[in-house]
This record gives C-alpha cells, sequence and structure tokens, in this order.
C-alpha cells in the first residue's frame, strides 16, 4: 500500500520523484514504521545553491507565440516552489528531480553579466528585445545575495538595450532606479504574475512567492515610476482559480497595470504527476474536476505543445475562459498583450566605450 505523502512546509511539490533520464524511480510506501506528528524527527529540506559558469549569455528562440526571440536566465531552479511551473522538467537535464530538487537544489549563474556584455559587444550583435527571466523568476530569494539581475540590468542600461522582465516577486522594485531610467526611452515592460487574490491558495500554489498584495503594491510603484505593467493571470485552473480572472484584472488595472495576459495551466512533461499529487493532497475533492476539464481543454490531453493552442487550449471551457478575457480587458481598460503592454524601440541601442577603446574622430 502506498503511504501518504504529506507536504514539506514551504515547500510546493509534495514528493522529489527522479526525472525523466533517471534509470530508477521513487515510490513513497508505507512499511509499517510511523513516526507521529512529530515532524522534527524529520531533517529540514535545506536549499542548496551551486555556483556555475555561464558560457553563453543568450537563449534562442523561435516559437511563434512569444513576443521575443531571446532570453536571459540568471538562476536555474526556482525556490519560490511553484507547483505549477513548466520550468520544472528542466531540473532533469541536471540529473536532479523536477520535484523538491527544482525549489532547493539550485544554480546560479554568477558571470552572466560579463558573458552577456561580450555578446551585445560583437559587431555582428543585432538588437532585439530580451526577455529577462523566461525560464525561472529573476527574482527569486537567491537574488537579495547574488543580485545576478541586477548586474544584468545594469548592463543592459549602459547598452540601451530593450528588456522585458516577468516575476513575482515584490523584489523588483529595488531596481526601480533602472527600470524608470530605461521606460524613459521605451526600453521596458514588466509582466507581473498574478494567479490568485485568495492567500491562502497563493500559500499551497506558490509557496515562497510574494503574497498577491504584495504583487499589486509592486505593479503600483513600477507604474507610479513610468514602467509599463502587465499583468500575467496564469495559470489560471479549471474550479480552482479561473474564476477570479475577473477580479483580478480589475485589481491590477487599479494598481496601474496596462496590459494583461492569461494562460490556461500548462502541464509538461513531470509537471502533470507533480500537479497531480498536489491536487490530491491539498484539494482531493476537486482533483478528478480539475483533470476533467483540463482535458476537455487540450484536446483528451493534459498537454499539447501545437504553438496554436498550448497557452489557452481549445474546446467550450477555454473558448468561455477567452471571452471572459477579452471583455474584462475591454471593462478594465487593459491592452490583450503577447508578453508585454507595448512594443520596446531598439532605436536607443549604443556600444559605450570599454577600456581601450578610442574615440572616433571623424
Amino acid at each position: 500500500m502506498r503511504d501518504q505523502v504529506l507536504p514539506k512546509k514551504g515547500r510546493g511539490a509534495v514528493s522529489n520523484a527522479a526525472g525523466r533520464f533517471e534509470p530508477l524511480a521513487r515510490h513513497a510506501v508505507d512499511d509499517g514504521w510511523h513516526l507521529g506528528e512529530d515532524d522534527q524527527a524529520l531533517p529540514k529540506l535545506r536549499t542548496e545553491v551551486t555556483v556555475e559558469r555561464a558560457k553563453s549569455a543568450l537563449t534562442r528562440n523561435s516559437s511563434p507565440d512569444i513576443a521575443f526571440d531571446r532570453s536571459l536566465n540568471p538562476y536555474r531552479g526556482c525556490e519560490h516552489g511553484c507547483v505549477y511551473c513548466y520550468a520544472r522538467p528542466s531540473h532533469a537535464y541536471m540529473n536532479l528531480s523536477p520535484g523538491l530538487d527544482f525549489e532547493s537544489k539550485l544554480f546560479v549563474k554568477k558571470d552572466l553579466a560579463q558573458v552577456l556584455e561580450a555578446e551585445l559587444r560583437k559587431p555582428s550583435y543585432k538588437p532585439a528585445p530580451v526577455m529577462l527571466g523566461a525560464n525561472t523568476d529573476p527574482y527569486q530569494p537567491l537574488e537579495r545575495e547574488h543580485r545576478v539581475t541586477r548586474d544584468l540590468l545594469e548592463v543592459l542600461h549602459r547598452f540601451r538595450h530593450p528588456v522585458m522582465i516577468v516575476t513575482k516577486s515584490h523584489a523588483i522594485t529595488r531596481d526601480v532606479d533602472i527600470l524608470a531610467d530605461m521606460a524613459k526611452d521605451n526600453l521596458v515592460s514588466v509582466g507581473i504574475s498574478l494567479c490568485t487574490l485568495d492567500g491562502e491558495l497563493a500559500r499551497t500554489l506558490e509557496p515562497r512567492a510574494a503574497t498577491p498584495a504584495r504583487r499589486l503594491d509592486a505593479m503600483r510603484i513600477l507604474a507610479e515610476a513610468g514602467v509599463p505593467v502587465t499583468v500575467l493571470a496564469a495559470p489560471l485552473v479549471p474550479t480552482l482559480n479561473d474564476h477570479e480572472l475577473e477580479a483580478i484584472l480589475a485589481a491590477s488595472a487599479k494598481a496601474g497595470a496596462s496590459g494583461a495576459k492569461y494562460i490556461l495551466l500548462r502541464l509538461p512533461r513531470e509537471v502533470k504527476d507533480l500537479f497531480r499529487e498536489w491536487l490530491q493532497t491539498h484539494v482531493p475533492h476537486k482533483a478528478k474536476r480539475v483533470m476533467s476539464l483540463l482535458r476537455q481543454s487540450r484536446g483528451g490531453q493534459l498537454y499539447v505543445s501545437d504553438f496554436n493552442a498550448r497557452m489557452t487550449g481549445t474546446g467550450v471551457h477555454a473558448q468561455l475562459l477567452g471571452r471572459r478575457f477579452d471583455l474584462a480587458c475591454k471593462k478594465n481598460g487593459l491592452i490583450p498583450a503577447k508578453l508585454g503592454a507595448c512594443i520596446l524601440s531598439t532605436k536607443a541601442f549604443q556600444r559605450p566605450l570599454d577600456m581601450g577603446d578610442q574615440f572616433i574622430l571623424f
């Protein structure tokens, strides 16, 4: 008989299932031994950080359903611990679990800013908006100590290079000085992820991320500084938080957001089992209904990679969600956006003089 797996305080994933490349799989089994309710008998799951050298800075993509072709990712893994995170499967490439390992065994690219500057200085480089944090959050708690995101922004600021940022952290307000100055030349837009206004739900879905109230406050601070803000109502989970769509957009517009986007929950690779396990642990009475509606919105599957449908789904439920989104945007004066409420400019791009460079005389 398989034992009930209990969630760890402050963590999103319930288990640490092996990744898809591992030769062995682990299963929790009731062997008759019980430690009781004293969780102090078990060692705490501590965050481990490994510093790695970056071989390159910019990651390229050709996906037609996103508004950028290059991205910067200062960290691997994410301490926010969002159970639904589509980036979790990437930890399997490190021979680590997309489960608890993803949120507790982290990697920091300490020299990424220097590598980025070298790439931007190449005569062959053509500027285009870069997404900062396309994979994991660039303002996760790790940033307070390592400041890699701040270093990257300082490079982009000096080069007057356009950047889009996605985060769910209030910590982005630390960099409002740089962001406000870049906004003057239409060089920056920020997407704040907000999937629920319910603090209790957020605590289990996104255990180490900023509270919904703090994210709304971050929108307000950025908007008042002149930084364009898009609210990302993502992910929306049928019967769990999709009923909040209108309230999320209204609260975000009131806080100063000018654009909006929504994404129906995506469950690629190992994420589907991790999320199913989360449902059974936290909302078992809704588990079957949630998974049923997701299948109805994915052509009978839990995940499809089709660029035309992977973000929003298909079918009656998905179509209704899209219609509600359009009406709520219109009501609140929000611009429906891909991943930013504005088109960023490349006209101000420049390569600042480096030590040893000579001024051009003519």
